[in-house]
């Protein structure tokens, strides 16, 4: 693999005054070689200037947040990444490469889940590269190479979870969002390492049912939470049925049979779980007529 070197540069202000005295030098030269009527050395003359003029090419400014990668006739040479204005060889081949954090959403993918059940995915993705000669020369278009193994990464996570666990301990698509949006972070950058790029965050954007179960699955959630409801009131119930009949017993307000503690826990129940309110019934008989 090809790894980043650093490229030694000449500060471009004295690089220009030095090019342009030797213009001014070789002009002065020039006319005196006119002067004294030497083809030769007139000749030497132009093919000096022709060379120094060339020497503008090795010109080049790197902005903020911006790299040059630079190549001599096929052989990478190094980058410049400090920016200002530089002077480098002439025949480098200058090729720019931003550094600047950078993101962009995947389509809405659609995929099974865990389950097999079909959903609807898309993830956002921020990323920067870090080492500009992978970037270059390890992979052909390295953008492109971001958005097609981000969106081949986010195809893989969501095939190993399921889009709802009925259990805390489950993760999940839609209740383990960090541990999801971490575990596609490093799923991505394992992918993109070899491109000289970082990924410094990807989290999921659209997460849905398909629409052709989403009703379907839409009764399924409103169903599991009335049992999850219904099982938290149930044990909310008991708890204090319980604790009714231990203080009644324990202060000795009234004394109950067996009989009479069963049609307590009853009614207490009918009253505490009941999904309207009570209507109460005056009692004016005997429990047992």
């Amino acid at each position: 693999m090809i790894k980043e070197v650093k490229q030694t540069t000449i500060p471009g202000l004295p690089a220009l005054v030095t090019i342009l005295i030797a213009l001014v030098v070789t002009s002065l030269l020039y006319f005196i070689a006119t002067g004294l009527d030497s083809p030769f050395l007139f000749g030497v003359l132009v093919f000096v200037q022709m060379v120094i003029c060339f020497g503008f090419n090795g010109l080049m400014i790197v902005n903020p947040n911006d790299a040059k990668v630079l190549v001599l006739f096929g052989k990478y040479t190094g980058s410049v990444k400090r920016q200002g204005w530089h002077w480098v060889n002439p025949f480098l081949t200058k090729s720019r490469i931003s550094l600047r954090v950078r993101n962009f959403e995947t389509g809405q993918l659609k995929v099974n889940d865990k389950d097999g059940n079909p959903i609807e995915i898309a993830a956002v993705v921020v990323w920067r590269v870090t080492d500009t000669a992978e970037a270059k020369f390890e992979v052909d278009d390295y953008v492109n190479f971001v958005h097609v193994q981000s969106e081949s990464a986010l195809r893989n996570l969501a095939v190993h979870y399921t889009y709802d666990g009925h259990d805390d301990d489950i993760v999940s698509l839609r209740g383990s969002t960090d541990k999801v949006a971490e575990q596609l972070r490093t799923e991505i950058q394992a992918r993109l390492d070899t491109a000289g790029i970082n990924v410094i965050e990807a989290r999921i954007s659209h997460l849905a049912y398909a629409p052709e179960i989403a009703e379907a699955m839409l009764r399924r959630q409103q169903a599991g939470a009335i049992i999850a409801a219904r099982q938290m009131i149930v044990e909310g119930a008991v708890g204090m049925v319980e604790m009714a009949l231990s203080e009644l017993s324990k202060n000795q307000i009234v004394e109950l049979d067996e009989e009479r503690k069963a049609s307590m826990v009853s009614n207490l129940l009918v009253v505490l779980c009941s999904d309207h309110s009570a209507q109460p019934v005056v009692n004016t008989g005997s429990l047992y007529q």
